[in-house]
């Protein structure tokens, strides 16, 4: 079962009309005692988890009889019960493809990717296909898979956010580095380009992020506390540029958009980052010449403004720490490049 609504990928959108797919039917047996129907369906489904079976029930997306019911319903002989989900059921087969692959490090055990904007991590509705999980699987084979399914992954980044991802390829290597990505010890630095100057030039973010209460899509912070999960992310300012800056992040915690929500949760969202309101001006002038010198930058880099940077982290096999740098990717680099001539340019306004 897809995970709702805690682990949808950015790319996952639903049907336009609004419709839900039927995924799943099943009749229980005449003989089946009284059991919670989230337990029952953790029996009949592979691949999940409670978590994720009680969120697709609170979602209104298991019926029994043509009901909604509630996660602490219990089944009865002969129910009717139908999962149905706003993607389309999907063959679970990766389909292997030749897409090139910017490699900068690989031995037996891992290997380290760095993944162009644009690129999807791995298939999902709307992303079938072109994902760098179709590219992995035609150059390797036999990649152990995790616990969704797919092949050699341990973590993953937006599809628009460029960088360094580890990929395992044995399940040794899959175990070790997947528990120290649980155990927050590896090292991840993104570069992000970011509206306006921090109060701060550098700090702590620690704020709980979770999907939002009203549109799935989107991570919210909650920093109450009362929703989501503990996100930290720690920041410091390398330039400021008056209207943007170019900040360095350093997660502790690796929490979906997590630094995304949070730079929108301190009113400094991601340049250019259309789902958290970076594609509007934040700050600056109200001259015509501004906004066309900001929307010419929108054209340079046609996403949100973020780089995973570095990677570091244990080797599984040797216990060595394997330290791993990329470079700004070239649309990054030029709209820094721009913004370093506007201010030159114009220094009564910065």
């Amino acid at each position: 079962m897809q995970d709702y609504p805690e682990h949808l990928s950015e790319d996952e959108d639903d049907d336009e009309d609004g419709g839900l797919f039927e995924h799943y039917r099943f009749t229980v047996d005449k003989g089946q005692t009284l059991l919670r129907i989230d337990k029952y369906l953790l029996l009949k489904l592979a691949n999940t988890s409670r978590n994720r079976v009680q969120n697709a029930i609170e979602a209104g997306f298991v019926k029994v009889n043509e009901q909604i019911i509630k996660a602490n319903y219990k089944v009865k002989p002969l129910d009717t019960i139908v999962i149905a989900l706003p993607q389309p059921p999907r063959d679970t087969e990766v389909i292997p493809e030749n897409i090139p692959l910017n490699i900068v490090y690989e031995d037996a055990d891992l290997l380290i990717v760095n993944k162009p904007a644009g690129m999807v991590v791995h298939p999902a509705y709307n992303n079938w296909t072109g994902t760098l999980v179709n590219a992995l699987s035609y150059h390797f084979q036999n990649l152990p898979e995790n616990a969704d399914g797919r092949p050699g992954l341990v973590h993953r980044i937006d599809k628009d956010t460029s960088g360094l991802l580890v990929i395992a390829k044995t399940e040794f290597a899959l175990t070790d580095l997947a528990k120290q990505f649980f155990d927050h010890s590896i090292e991840r630095t993104y570069y992000a380009l970011v509206w306006g100057e921090p109060a701060q030039a550098q700090g702590t973010i620690n704020v709980n992020v979770g999907r939002s209460l009203k549109d799935r899509r989107v991570t919210d912070a909650f920093p109450a506390g009362d929703f989501g999960r503990t996100a930290i992310t720690h920041y410091e300012v390398i330039k400021s540029y008056y209207y943007v800056s170019l900040v360095k992040c350093n997660l502790e915690t690796g929490r979906t958009h997590q630094i995304r929500a949070h730079f929108k949760y301190l009113k400094h969202p991601l340049f250019n980052d259309v789902t958290y309101g970076g594609d509007k001006i934040w700050k600056g002038t109200v001259f015509t010449k501004y906004k066309q010198f900001v929307e010419n930058c929108f054209k340079i880099i046609p996403r949100q403004a973020l780089h995973a940077k570095s990677l570091g982290f244990k080797h599984p096999r040797t216990g060595k720490w394997m330290q791993f740098d990329s470079d700004l990717p070239p649309d990054f680099v030029q709209v820094i490049e721009k913004w370093e001539n506007y201010i030159k340019n114009h220094p009564e306004q910065g």
